[in-house]
Formats: C-alpha cells, sequence, structure tokens
C-alpha cells in the first residue's frame, strides 16, 4: 500500500508499506543482478550504506543458479540474507537485449540463453512463475521493450501486446498468490508503461493499464537512446496519466542529475546500474562532480574521496590509497568506490525526501546540480 505524504510541486514525498518493511519514497533500488551487488558488495553493506530496496534480475537468476533452487533453499531474502524488499524484474529487458536469436510470439519470445545457448521460452506466466519462485516483495510484469527508434506501427502492436501481456501476469499472480507452498503470498505487482517517444501511445498505455488496480506502474523503454530532453518530456507528459496514489518508477535511470529531474515530474522509484559500474572503474561521486580516480592528481592525495562522507571509503582511506588500489587492480579499490557510490545515491535520496517535506525540493535541485557540474 503506498501512502502519498506531501507534494512539492509535482514531486512526491511517500511511503510504500510491504510485507518486507516500509519503503520511504522517492527512493533509488541497489541493483544486484544475480542476487548480489557487483564489486564485492555484501548484504550486510548494503544496510550500512543506507539500501532500503534491492534488485534482482528474473532471467539472471532463472539461468544461474535456477529459480526452482532458490525456491528451495527458502526465497532470495533468505538465500542472500537480506530482510529488506527486494524487486525483481521481469528479464523483458535482458530477454529483448542480451538473446541475439529471439522470436516473439503472442505467447512469449522463444531465445537462446547468453550463459550456454539452451532454449528458452519466457511468457507471461513463467516470468511471474520464476518471481514467485524466488519470492520477491515486488514482481514485474512481463512486457516487451521495443527497440528505439521504432516505427508508429511496431510500437501501436508492441504495446497491446504489453497490455494483453500485462493482464495474463496479473491473473497468473493471483493464482499463485493462492497457493499453499508459494513463499511469499504477498508479493505484489507493477506493470509497465511502453511506447517509446509516442506521447500519445504512451498517454493512451497509461490510462488503459491504470484500469487494472495494480500496486504500482513503471516507466519503461527510456534511456535507450532518445536525449534527455526527450526522457524527460515525456516522463511529464505521461506521469499525470498514472494514479497519483500509487508508486511510479523509472526503470534503469539514471545519474543524480536525472534522478533530481525525474523527481519534479512525479517519480518515486529509480534503479541503474551507473553507481556500481563506475565504481569498478574508479569514478566516484561527489557533491562537487564525478571524480576519477585513476587521474594521476590523486596519487598523493590524502584527503577522503568526500570529506564528511560517512561511508566506509571515506571514512577510513585516502584518495591516494584508494588509487593506488585501483592501479593494482586489488578488488578493495572497487569495492571501496562501489560502497562510496551506493552510500552518495543513497543519502540524496534522503536529502531528496527532506526537500520535499520542507517544501523546499526546487531550491534543493537547483543548488545541487549546480554543485554537481564538475567532472574531475
Amino acid at each position: 500500500m503506498y501512502k502519498l505524504l506531501k507534494r512539492d510541486g509535482s514531486a512526491k514525498r511517500g511511503e510504500f508499506h510491504t510485507v518486507h518493511g516500509v519503503i520511504q519514497t522517492p527512493v533509488f533500488m541497489n541493483v544486484g543482478t544475480a542476487a548480489a551487488i557487483k564489486g564485492a558488495v555484501a548484504a550486510e553493506d548494503l544496510k550500512e550504506i543506507k539500501t532500503q530496496v534491492e534488485l534482482s534480475n528474473t532471467y539472471h537468476l532463472h539461468v544461474r543458479p535456477g529459480d526452482k533452487i532458490v525456491k528451495k533453499l527458502g526465497g532470495l531474502h533468505r538465500f542472500m540474507n537480506w530482510d529488506k524488499p527486494i524487486l525483481t524484474d521481469s528479464g523483458g529487458f535482458q530477454v529483448f537485449s542480451l538473446a541475439s536469436l529471439r522470436k516473439i510470439k503472442e505467447e512469449g519470445v522463444y531465445f537462446n540463453s547468453h550463459v550456454d545457448g539452451r532454449k528458452i521460452f519466457m511468457g507471461p506466466e513463467e516470468s511471474i512463475q520464476i518471481q514467485s519462485n524466488l519470492a520477491s516483495t515486488i514482481a514485474m510484469a512481463f512486457d516487451e521493450c521495443p527497440p528505439h527508434p521504432a516505427t508508429r506501427e511496431y510500437m501501436e502492436n508492441s504495446v497491446n501486446r504489453t497490455i494483453r501481456w500485462l493482464e495474463r501476469c496479473k491473473r497468473e499472480m493471483e493464482r499463485l498468490n493462492s497457493l499453499e507452498d508459494t513463499i511469499n503470498k504477498k508479493q505484489m505487482l507493477f506493470g509497465i508503461n511502453q511506447g517509446g517517444t509516442f506521447t500519445d501511445i504512451r498517454i493512451e498505455h497509461a490510462k488503459k493499464i491504470s484500469e487494472l488496480n495494480l500496486d504500482g506502474y513503471a516507466l519503461g523503454g527510456l534511456a535507450v537512446g532518445e536525449s534527455h530532453d526527450e526522457m524527460y518530456r515525456i516522463i511529464e507528459e505521461t506521469v499525470p496519466y498514472l494514479p497519483l496514489e500509487k508508486p511510479t518508477y523509472l526503470m534503469g535511470v539514471g545519474t543524480p542529475a536525472n534522478i533530481l529531474e525525474a523527481v519534479d515530474r512525479g517519480v518515486d522509484f529509480f534503479d541503474c546500474v551507473y553507481p556500481t559500474r563506475n565504481g569498478r572503474h574508479g569514478h566516484v561521486y561527489t557533491n562537487m562532480g564525478k571524480l576519477n580516480l585513476f587521474n594521476a592528481k590523486y596519487e598523493t592525495d590524502d584527503t577522503p574521496i568526500e570529506e564528511g562522507c560517512q561511508c566506509q571509503a571515506c571514512r577510513y582511506h585516502t584518495r591516494a590509497y584508494i588509487r593506488h588500489l585501483l592501479k593494482a587492480k586489488e578488488m578493495l579499490g572497487m569495492r571501496l568506490c562501489v560502497l562510496h557510490n551506493l552510500y552518495f545515491y543513497n543519502t540524496m535520496m534522503e536529502e531528496i525526501r527532506d526537500a520535499i517535506e520542507n517544501g523546499s525540493y526546487s531550491q534543493y535541485k537547483k543548488a545541487k546540480l549546480e554543485m554537481m557540474q564538475g567532472d574531475n
């Protein structure tokens, strides 16, 4: 259940009540694709860096170790020793991005595994069954991720199929949640809005899926090649047609600036691999912009990544030491950078929530964007 606590312009401050605890929104979900955050980050680290929601991937966990194995071991929460909310994405995006050989039919998608080449079929029912086995808090509906750019005709057909698939996902989840051996009988379902950069298709789709009274709604198929301005326009024009009293999730986006802009347009939930991927390559976020710790000027820099930051990396280590670890290809270097970046994101979300509560979000956004313009 979602409770809207405060609005500041279009920005929303809410609470999302789940079987695994309350999520304070806006929230950034930390991406642990295969039930772990890349960069040697454990579940106990996630609590220290203020993670509220961990996100895992249906397709990857189905391929390895197998969702039936995870179910046998008590579900994803027990498997990875994490007791807070988990969102699983449906596998749709991976099917379309990783599988080079795929055939989209009305019943679902036939494709080859990117790991061992074996044939896999995934449709709405299969995706929901896998997510039910994983026993995540929130499951995402199985949708088609259309290519960018796509023709209007392709997009209309694709979106119509996604609606039919969503109805099948909803029926299957209701069925599974009523079974005796289902681990999480209170699993929630989020639907996904598609339509590329065609505003009218997006709006029509948003209206139709809103009628299904789901637990939340996501905007998919953005940050796939369109400009930032185009993405912001689509968010601004589509979000008003999604239910205000339900969470809105912008999938796979983005940079701190993207998040600040999308919050301003009514988005509650975010996820992105940027903080972890950048961290593994020595790129760290600060309030003064992004730093590349491989730069020679940090060789003898005995200050933390960011003064005043309370993450493990900044409390105990210097830029010079972390740079040395990265250059020496020591895993600790990657780990410290990833922990710092996720802490930075999660702290920024706290600041965002405070600013909306105080009615000062536009001033906060402006100041934060101005401060973070540097790239060193």
